[in-house]
C-alpha cells in the first residue's frame, strides 16, 4: 500500500492546502478536489523543471465548471464529464487527466482500515437514513467476524457541487434501484440525512473528528488523514480492497477510443479485481481562448504531466492515462486555436 510514500506525499499536499498558498500565477485552474493531491505534486515538480507555476483552486467540480465558463481561469477540472451540448454551448473541450478511486471512510472505535466490508445496497441505505446504527443487520451480515457497536451512524457528505459526489451517487444508483429512483446521481443531490462538508478535505476532517461517522473521498485523502476505509463488494460479488492495482483493474475496462468527447464514467466496472467506485477527472478548456498564451502554457503543463508525472501519480495511487489515449487526447488539441491556428505546438 506504499504507506510511507503516501504519508510523505500527503504531508506536502496538506501543507499547500492548509496554507492556501498559490504556486505562481502563470497557469490558473479551478475545480475538482479529487485531482488536487496529484496536481499539487505535479505543479511542484513542473515549477522546479520549468519555472512555470500553477495556481489551482480545489473548490469542487461545480465551481470549476462555473469559473472556466466565466473565463476567470484558464482551465477547469471536473469529475463529472459535460455533455456534448454543454461543451458546444460554452465553447469547451474536455479530456481525461487522471483516474483513481473513491473510498468510503469511517470512524468507528476499534474497527481498523479494511476490516469493514460494505456494498452498494448497504451504503445506499446508510446515506438514505434507512440504516441508522452500526450494528444494523445488513451491515452485520457483511461483517460476521467484526464487533460492531450499537452506535448511531453519522453521515458526512459534500456540501458543494462535487464530481466526487457524482461518481459516488452514480455507483449507489447502479447498485440500488431505490437510490436511483428516489435520489439519483449528480454533482449535488438532495441528501435525506447527514451533515455537509466543503471539499474532500472537509469531508475527511469531519469524519476524522466525528465518532461513528462515515463519508466518501478520493483515496489519497484517506491516506493523508490516516482514516479507516471500507472494503467493498464489487460488481462480480468479490470483496475488494482499494489500491492502485484494483483502481487500475477498473480503469482497464475504459474504452476511451469510442467515447465521444471522452465522456465515459467508469464506476461499477466488471472484473473480479475491479474497485467499484473508480473515477476520472476531466480538464475543461476553451477552444478559442481569450488568453492564448496562458492556454498554451496550460497545454504544455498537461503534456508534461502525461509524460513525466506518472511516478508522482502512482505514489498517490492514481492511475495514469494510457499512452495511446494521450496520443488521442493531444490530437484533439488541434481544435484549440488562436487566429485560426492550433495553439499546442505552435512554437
Amino acid at each position: 500500500m506504499k504507506t510511507a510514500l503516501l504519508a510523505g506525499a500527503a504531508a506536502a499536499v496538506i501543507s499547500l492546502a492548509m496554507s492556501g498558498a498559490a504556486l505562481a500565477a502563470d497557469i490558473t485552474g479551478a475545480g475538482s478536489t479529487f485531482i488536487y493531491p496529484v496536481f499539487a505534486k505535479w505543479a511542484d515538480a513542473y515549477k522546479t523543471t520549468t519555472g512555470i507555476g500553477l495556481n489551482y483552486q480545489a473548490i469542487g467540480s461545480g465551481g470549476g465548471i462555473k469559473q472556466v465558463e466565466a473565463k476567470t481561469v484558464t482551465f477547469g477540472a471536473t469529475d463529472k464529464p459535460l455533455s456534448d451540448d454543454e461543451l458546444q454551448k460554452n465553447g469547451l473541450v474536455q479530456f481525461p487527466m487522471i483516474m483513481g478511486g473513491i473510498v468510503p471512510i469511517f470512524n468507528i472505535d476499534g474497527v481498523k482500515p479494511g476490516a469493514l466490508v460494505l456494498d452498494a445496497p448497504s451504503l445506499a441505505g446508510i446515506f438514505q437514513g434507512k440504516i441508522t446504527r452500526w450494528d444494523d443487520a445488513a451491515i452485520k451480515a457483511l461483517n460476521p467476524s467484526v464487533t460492531l457497536p450499537s452506535a448511531p451512524i453519522v453521515v458526512v457528505h459534500r456540501a458543494d457541487g462535487s464530481g466526487t459526489t457524482f461518481n459516488f451517487t452514480d455507483y449507489l444508483g447502479k447498485g440500488s434501484k431505490d437510490w436511483a429512483d428516489n435520489i439519483g446521481s449528480d454533482t449535488a443531490v438532495e441528501w435525506p440525512v447527514g451533515v455537509g462538508a466543503k471539499g474532500s478535505d472537509g469531508v475527511a476532517n469531519t469524519v476524522k473528528q466525528t465518532a461513528g461517522s462515515i463519508g466518501y473521498v478520493e483515496y489519497a485523502y484517506a491516506a493523508q488523514n490516516q482514516l479507516a476505509y471500507a472494503d467493498l463488494k464489487n460488481a462480480a460479488g468479490k470483496t475488494i480492497e482499494p489500491s492502485l492495482d484494483t483502481f487500475a483493474a477498473a480503469a482497464s475496462n475504459a474504452d476511451w477510443k469510442d467515447a465521444r468527447n471522452f465522456n465515459l464514467v467508469i464506476t461499477n466496472q466488471p472484473g473480479d479485481t475491479s474497485w467499484p467506485i473508480a473515477a476520472s477527472t476531466w480538464v475543461l478548456i476553451h477552444t478559442q481562448p481569450t488568453d492564448a498564451a496562458a492556454t498554451a502554457e496550460a497545454l504544455k503543463f498537461f503534456d508534461w504531466a502525461y509524460k513525466n508525472g506518472k511516478d508522482q501519480a502512482k505514489a498517490l495511487d492514481y492511475v495514469s492515462i494510457p499512452d495511446a489515449v494521450v496520443t488521442q487526447i493531444e490530437a484533439s488539441w488541434s481544435g484549440i486555436t488562436a487566429g485560426g491556428k492550433p495553439i499546442f505546438g505552435a512554437d
